[in-house]
């Protein structure tokens, strides 16, 4: 029994037609049957299955974007250059074909991504582990960056380590709002055959990177298995939710910040009112009365403002004060 086009195949059919991949000419004759053998063959019910793996993980352009953002700034700190990263794609294909498609990748960095079920790698052009070795080395700003045509050393390889080093700590960063990870780099290699974060057909989502630094553009990739961004779908499509109730990045940023700032806290016994000249004509050994009942509780002030009652007393030979409540 032929399959039956489901509504969403339907459309795909129309926008395949819209588009160009299925002709609908009716003129006859050799050039219909010309066109109709350059067309190229679409299989209906692949389109669907394509579409729905680009977007299994909704809202990880947001993670990409952020982590890139992130690493700009550290790599422009760390090596005192300004470097500009800019994510050109996102891809999702087998591992296998990923791996087969790298035939100089440059360098690769296996990252472990702690709790998640598989890490993940970031992958340098040559042209960029060439330029960041040559950088970290001392190269001067005025001098143009090398692009050499070979594979990278061991010792060169050592050299990038601190470079992946940092994107751990910015992928950390950029997680925050999903989940609470440890990243770690462990280990960098420049054969793709001695790399392996998940199954050989299992699929992969891979974030694609320019980054320019001395006007030489390079870049590099960050590759994901699916299978560790699925148990945290729910929160990835809440990414963007003003309902989600909990926080991450810059509100947790500031909320930590908050905690350590100093305020100025005052116990208050009572108020007078005197005039300027009264202030003015102060002198060693005045006494001002103050109308204050020894038995009523202190005002506490928190920057100016009152706060809480308190009674005065003694705690471990110092003066000090007990909250007896709060004032609303």
């Amino acid at each position: 029994m032929e399959p039956v086009l489901s509504k969403q195949e339907i459309a795909d059919l129309l926008q395949a037609i819209k588009s160009g991949q299925i002709p609908v000419d009716q003129d006859g004759g050799d050039g219909r049957q010309q066109r109709f053998l350059a067309c190229q063959e679409v299989d209906l019910f692949t389109i669907a299955s394509q579409r729905d793996s680009q977007i299994r993980i909704p809202n990880f352009d947001i993670i990409l974007d952020s982590f890139g953002q992130n690493y700009a700034i550290s790599l422009s700190n760390q090596l005192q250059r300004t470097f500009s990263i800019t994510r050109v794609g996102l891809e999702s294909l087998s591992f296998q074909d990923y791996l087969l498609a790298k035939k100089e990748p440059g360098s690769m960095g296996v990252l472990n991504l702690s709790p998640l079920k598989h890490g993940a790698l970031i992958v340098y052009d040559q042209n960029l582990s060439f330029s960041l070795v040559e950088i970290m080395l001392g190269a001067s700003n005025e001098s143009e960056l090398l692009q050499l045509d070979r594979q990278l050393t061991k010792i060169e390889l050592t050299v990038l380590k601190a470079t992946m080093e940092k994107a751990c700590s910015d992928l950390e960063r950029a997680f925050r709002p999903i989940t609470t990870i440890e990243s770690k780099l462990y280990k960098i290699e420049n054969n793709p055959r001695l790399v392996s974060i998940t199954e050989p057909d299992a699929e992969v989502v891979v974030g694609l990177y320019n980054i320019t630094v001395s006007d030489s553009t390079s870049s590099f990739e960050l590759v994901f298995p699916v299978a560790a961004l699925d148990p945290f779908r729910e929160e990835f499509k809440n990414l963007l939710s003003v309902n989600t109730p909990k926080h991450g990045g810059w509100t947790d940023i500031f909320i930590t910040e908050l905690q350590d700032i100093a305020l100025s806290v005052v116990a208050r016994s009572g108020i007078i009112d005197l005039s300027i000249g009264k202030v003015l004509d102060f002198r060693e050994g005045d006494i001002v009365p103050v109308e204050y009942d020894l038995n009523s509780p202190l005002t506490i002030l928190v920057e100016g403002q009152p706060k809480f009652f308190a009674i005065p007393g003694l705690h471990k030979g110092k003066k000090a004060v007990s909250i007896t409540g709060v004032r609303h």
